[in-house]
């Protein structure tokens, strides 16, 4: 699949070198969408069925491996999901944080493959916002927008109208409905960002925290709940960066002593212990 330069080459490329284990793919328009070999197109996730079901077993076989046993079916679904928005996200954020441009992908533009190595997508390219002085802006494709939160509400629209049907496939396997289904989006539009942030340094980490809470503030219908970053205090005074996640991805139904350090189970004494340790490491 060759790698066609566009508005959005750039964001990507910045992505994969800081990230090596996700790969974006831009499409020619008249190119195929991968669907062979491990990659699974959006749209066939999004219809549910035969394509779900094949998605899905890759996570059950996971756990079976991992744990010895099988997960809850709801909670196999929600770690499917997980795994595939978690990195989603970021085809959007990405080039909305390094460049202030927003692609929009409907389902049908995006096919994906994690069996191979690192999470890789295949892309194909159409509308984009920017600002207006950004020199993207006179591209055919371009759709120009006056302002800042002008661009955050492409972010919006553009994770919701890509999201929306894989959470009507998704979510009656997780056995989860709306509010519960965009709490957990959020936390993967946070999360994702927050974390290739931090490895393009620690001034990029921060700036990242103040665009997230400008994006998700919490009364952005369909998100629920905000970014809701915040600071603990460490061993000698030291400040913990930290977040409280909306969702909860069940992990701990399969190991009830390891929950995430943002998980809503996870009291602040927890969380310190793990943020030191790692900070240790």
């Amino acid at each position: 699949m060759p790698v066609t330069p566009s508005a959005l080459t750039d964001a990507y490329s910045r992505l994969t070198e800081v990230l090596p284990a996700l790969t974006v793919t831009e499409l020619d328009p008249a190119d195929r969408l991968p669907d062979r070999h491990g990659w699974i197109p959006a749209a066939s996730l999004a219809a549910g069925g035969a394509g779900l079901d094949a998605f899905l077993a890759w996570d059950d076989a996971q756990v079976r491996r991992d744990h010895g046993r099988p997960a809850r079916p709801d909670v196999t679904a929600g770690f499917g999901l997980h795994r595939y928005a978690w990195p989603a996200c970021l085809l959007i954020t990405a080039p909305w944080f390094l460049h202030r441009r927003v692609p929009r992908y409907p389902v049908t533009h995006v096919s994906y493959d994690r069996t191979a190595g690192p999470m890789s997508f295949a892309v194909r390219p159409g509308r984009f916002a920017c600002l207006p002085g950004d020199p993207a802006a006179r591209h055919p494709d371009a759709r120009v927008v006056p302002d800042e939160e002008a661009l955050r509400a492409e972010v919006r629209d553009a994770i919701a109208d890509h999201m929306e049907p894989l959470l009507t496939a998704f979510g009656p396997r997780m056995r989860r409905r709306g509010r519960a289904l965009w709490g957990m989006v959020t936390d993967e539009i946070v999360e994702s960002l927050w974390y290739v942030a931090e490895l393009l340094g620690e001034h990029e980490q921060r700036r990242a925290e103040r665009e997230l809470e400008l994006l998700l503030p919490g009364a952005t219908k369909p998100y629920v709940g905000s970014a809701a970053f915040r600071r603990l205090t460490g061993p000698a005074g030291r400040p913990l960066p930290t977040r409280d996640r909306v969702s909860c991805c069940m992990y701990y139904t399969l190991d009830p002593e390891d929950t995430c350090v943002t998980c809503p189970r996870t009291c602040d004494a927890d969380r310190i212990t793990k943020l030191t340790a790692a900070a240790a490491s």
